[in-house]
């Protein structure tokens, strides 16, 4: 197909391939053409055309350009000396997007871990704190990697695909990496691999999520459990979309080759969703009560504080900090929690929380909120002491008031029962 130019936008059209692991070939699902006038999806027949399926385990081939050229271009954008593109000019619009229509967030400085061997699956199960061996290919989870005492390090967004697990974590956290490989013993057939430079990662969030999917005709994912994720191919390169994002289990994401990674960014763009900048996702992180490495999750705070309760598996055998987890669990010894708290001013991250004089609690996270007049914050408060819509101080003169978070309140505790 030739490319198509219009009035004010370039589009490289793009074809979709459902990647069946147990087929030689890609069932094409959609390609984007567009007029001056209109742009529209135009369907192919299955039957038409059969193409070699790209599974994602391949490694990508050479890149000779730069996704940061074409999300640069995007209008507002502002790149940091890190090569973050902080703001499209656009933040009020684009959390706007997130509660009223859908945004679009390039990711692509968050890590990636490509984890392979006969013996990937046990390694993961071993290392961290979810149930990977009940996970079959095109599966995802939550799961975190702590300490031996059960202090968080991060958590991680995986992929069971079929050769490798994928694990998409936090920007601050390539220390991972290494990590994993200091536990990897002489007779242990896995591989650790940061495969950032060789990918891109684009989220999408909002209620809009779905319609834009189904525009794609990616409609079969939408409703799938979190973390189910399918394989595709775009210009040729391997792109894998995945239900869920790393702030909510709605949404979705998007693993591809930096080759794809244009035009679908573009693609995306021109079905209505509005760019996101690192500045706007970090004022989202902190409304959507989502802990983060070096705020929330430090050495300071153990997971189940953290609140991380669906990334944690309750029933696997021995793993690292199982045994700070069980006995936490059994003898009811989580002694603070993660609270959201509304400000009447901002405040500094690591102010104190009291209550009657008291202190509490320390704040750990702090931004403005989605009025100008407002402010919110993260912190750690003594269960004992507080509840939700209870009233505290931060630092000396700043009142803050205890509401739960999207992400916290989605987690799910175990009952007494359950647990004992």
């Amino acid at each position: 197909m030739a490319r198509v130019t219009c009035d004010c936008l370039l589009v490289n059209p793009w074809r979709l391939y459902s990647y069946h692991p147990h087929q030689s070939f890609a069932v094409p699902l959609v390609t984007l053409t567009q007029t001056k006038k209109q742009q529209k999806l135009t369907l192919f027949s299955s039957s038409k055309t059969r193409t070699r399926a790209l599974p994602f385990d391949l490694s990508p081939p050479p890149i000779d350009h730069d996704l940061l050229d074409t999300v640069a271009a995007t209008a507002g954008a502002k790149v940091s000396d890190d090569g973050i593109i902080e703001t499209f000019d656009n933040d009020d619009q684009a959390l706007d997007a997130v509660y009223n229509g859908v945004a679009v967030v390039d990711l692509s400085h968050f890590c990636r871990i490509r984890v392979s061997g006969e013996d990937r699956i046990q390694f993961l199960h071993n290392q961290s704190t979810a149930n990977f061996e009940c996970l079959d290919e095109g599966q995802g989870c939550d799961t975190v990697f702590v300490t031996p005492t059960a202090r968080t390090i991060d958590i991680a967004h995986a992929w069971v695909m079929k050769n490798a697990v994928m694990l998409m974590v936090s920007p601050v956290s390539r220390s991972i990496s290494e990590m994993l490989n200091k536990y990897i013993f002489f007779n242990d057939k896995v591989e650790i691999q940061d495969i950032a430079k060789q990918t891109c990662f684009f989220v999408l969030v909002g209620p809009k999520s779905n319609q834009l999917m189904e525009e794609l005709n990616l409609g079969d994912l939408v409703g799938q459990p979190y973390g189910t994720h399918q394989h595709f191919s775009v210009n040729g390169m391997p792109v894998t979309v995945g239900v869920g994002n790393v702030i909510s289990e709605k949404g979705f994401s998007l693993l591809m080759s930096p080759a794809a990674a244009g035009s679908v960014w573009k693609t995306i763009l021109s079905q209505g969703a509005t760019p996101m900048g690192s500045n706007a996702w970090e004022k989202l992180r902190i409304l959507q009560g989502k802990p983060a490495p070096q705020k929330e999750l430090t050495n300071e705070y153990n997971v189940l504080e953290a609140g991380l309760w669906n990334a944690i598996s309750l029933s696997k055998g021995c793993y690292k900090g199982q045994e700070t987890i069980s006995r936490l669990i059994t003898y009811d010894g989580v002694k603070q929690r993660l609270w959201g708290i509304s400000l009447s001013a901002p405040a500094e991250p690591g102010s104190i929380i009291t209550v009657g004089g008291k202190k509490v609690g320390k704040l750990t996270s702090c931004t403005s909120g989605r009025k100008e007049s407002e402010y919110f914050g993260l912190g750690y408060i003594k269960r004992q002491n507080v509840s939700e819509g209870d009233t505290v101080m931060v630092g000396d003169a700043i009142t803050g008031t205890v509401v739960e978070v999207p992400f916290l309140a989605g987690q799910r505790p175990p009952s007494r029962s359950s647990s004992s």
